[in-house]
């Protein structure tokens, strides 16, 4: 049977490399199958350093790269400075090296506390994310709610009854951490952008918590667990789903019960521009659950990270998370409708963040893409404006020009629709988009159909 590391040493010889330095260990192994079948030459130095070393004078004389197998731990610490000195000058330079696996006694841990906790939550981000189908498998055994950060969205879908599609500052969200007994942390840095400053302190959470991260130092970042397991997140979960025994010993009203409560406080909570938005959004998943909708930062966006519940992972991402950039919506949506042929992509921008990219539009044009773009308009920068009004600043800078979009699109060769209500935007999303479109949603237009709606005389 070929391994993946024989398969490696194939592909390295098939791409001219003709000698490896490198010191055997117990991680490295199965390089050396393969390695000993072969015509690439193994020099074995006494010290990874050496190693390095030797790689960067073999690159400088020969022009190729110099290639060095080194085990984990100490081999990678030690060949370091090498490493540096060869990125420095600019030395080409390939260093292979191994992960430990999960520990199984870790494992085995992690899922006795699971098996026996009544109040179990999981808090899923964007690192567990292609662990979709072992995390639903675990949560399911455990009745345990599924708290999905921004990038964790769609590991559970929106309606499955244990899916918390919810920001931190979500009403309930730091308390359903604080009460839970048991918490599993999967590939999230429980980060500043999902928690907006109410993730609870460590102090103020009695449960053990376990964190699942390959970074070591983004395990050990917001809340110090009870017990970190340096490991691919879909892995583990996948480990933990095969051991946890389904004892239903969750409290009902902990789950399912527990998860309803919450989506019915965190739409409440909403102010009348986000609840719009997150209502505009569910329309865009509703008309085609494969569309990947892509976001700036803008009303609808900002309600997505506080609500909405992405049907699958990967079909709902953007900027607020992380630098919050501005500008981000249009050409990282022609980026995905180029990465993702496919499928519907949609994005999501305000009137603002549209005219930092503009003249991205003709690089869709150029591209040949079919993409939606949805421009939420409120004639300015108007979080921002509130943000000042609700600090005692008088507004400066917010109330910017706001553009004929309508004879831009044109120019570009784009289509241009109009959505004053949820209804006219329905009929524009019911069939794929055969070209680039736009469609604009005046925020306060929208705003008061849907409060009619809600409110009929």
């Amino acid at each position: 049977m070929r391994t993946l590391a024989t398969y490696l040493v194939e592909i390295l010889h098939a791409n001219g490399v003709e000698m490896v330095f490198g010191i055997p260990g117990v991680h490295t192994v199965e390089l050396y199958r393969g390695l000993g079948n072969s015509a690439i030459r193994h020099v074995t130095p006494r010290h990874e350093q050496g190693a390095g070393f030797m790689a960067d004078g073999y690159a400088r004389v020969t022009g190729k790269p110099g290639v060095c197998f080194i085990i984990t731990g100490p081999g990678m610490t030690n060949i370091a400075t090498a490493m540096g000195q060869a990125h420095a000058d600019s030395i080409p330079m390939l260093v292979i090296s191994t992960v430990n696996s999960p520990g199984a006694d870790a494992i085995e841990e992690a899922a006795s506390r699971l098996s026996v906790a009544t109040r179990p939550l999981i808090v899923a981000g964007g690192g567990a994310k292609h662990g979709a189908a072992s995390i639903r498998e675990l949560a399911h055994r455990l009745n345990a709610p599924v708290m999905m950060t921004v990038n964790g969205r769609g590991i559970l879908a929106g309606d499955d009854p244990l899916a918390l599609p919810f920001s931190g500052e979500a009403p309930g969200v730091a308390g359903l951490i604080c009460d839970a007994d048991v918490i599993l942390a999967l590939g999230t840095e429980l980060g500043p952008t999902d928690f907006w400053g109410t993730l609870p302190s460590r102090a103020q959470v009695d449960g053990w918590l376990i964190r699942v991260d390959l970074d070591p130092e983004s395990v050990m970042r917001g809340i110090l667990p009870d017990q970190p397991i340096l490991a691919d997140a879909a892995a583990t979960a996948a480990g933990l789903a095969g051991h946890v025994q389904e004892t239903r010993t969750a409290a009902e009203n902990w789950g399912a019960m527990r998860v309803e409560k919450l989506r019915k406080s965190a739409v409440a909570s909403m102010r009348p521009a986000f609840a719009a938005g997150l209502a505009a959004m569910d329309e865009i998943a509703r008309a085609q659950p494969d569309t990947i909708i892509v976001g700036d930062s803008c009303q609808p966006a900002y309600a997505g990270c506080m609500a909405f519940g992405a049907p699958k992972p990967g079909s709902w991402f953007c900027s607020s998370t992380g630098f919050g950039t501005l500008g981000y919506g249009l050409p990282a949506a022609i980026g995905a409708a180029l990465g993702a042929p496919d499928r519907p992509v949609c994005g999501l921008i305000g009137d603002g963040g549209i005219q930092f990219t503009l003249a991205e539009l003709g690089s869709a044009t150029e591209a040949g893409t079919a993409m939606r773009m949805i421009l939420w308009n409120n004639q300015g920068y108007q979080e921002i404006k509130r943000f000042m009004m609700e600090c005692g600043i008088a507004p400066l800078g917010v109330d910017i020009f706001t553009p004929d979009f309508q004879a831009i699109l044109a120019a570009y060769g784009w289509r241009y629709h109009r959505a004053g209500d949820l209804a006219s935007l329905r009929e524009l999303l019911a069939a794929p988009a055969e070209s680039n479109e736009l469609i604009e949603i005046d925020e306060a237009t929208f705003v008061a159909s849907l409060n009619k709606m809600d409110n009929p005389d």
